[in-house]
């Protein structure tokens, strides 16, 4: 009897740690990694932001102190983070959506609706951007 032909087939191996650097992610990690920091961000950041929110409603004088504090540029850089965080999430939420529904499960598919999310929420945190900062 021939001897049973061995088919090549390639070995995967746990990387180590030292070797994440040089390790290249596929975009549909890189988006679904960002989906849960936006997450954890917009869950630990929020309830503060609604603190100040309801605060602010307080009185005409609390209102003015707060958009006084608003016009900080640094506290434009957080709202710009916050959006950006509650933007890609809500994108990444709809791309994981259609995945349930057995959309885009494909690597094409995947690549193109990873594609899709960055395509949809850098463009509106850039426009949200140019609202904050006075452009328009």
């Amino acid at each position: 009897m021939p001897e049973a032909i061995k088919k090549h087939r390639s070995e995967f191996k746990n990387i180590h740690v030292t070797q994440i650097i040089r390790y290249r992610m596929p975009l549909s990690a890189m988006v679904s990694i960002m989906h849960r920091i936006s997450g954890a961000l917009i869950f630990l950041l929020l309830p503060f932001v609604l603190y100040l929110f309801e605060k602010s409603l307080f009185s005409e004088i609390a209102f003015e102190h707060f958009k006084g504090i608003v016009s900080h540029w640094f506290v434009k850089l957080v709202l710009l983070g916050l959006s950006w965080a509650y933007l890609h999430h809500f994108c990444a939420g709809v791309r994981h959506l259609l995945m349930d529904l057995h959309i885009g499960l494909t690597k094409t598919g995947a690549r193109k609706t990873s594609i899709a999310v960055y395509a949809i929420s850098l463009p509106l945190t850039a426009l949200v951007a140019l609202k904050l900062f006075g452009a328009f």
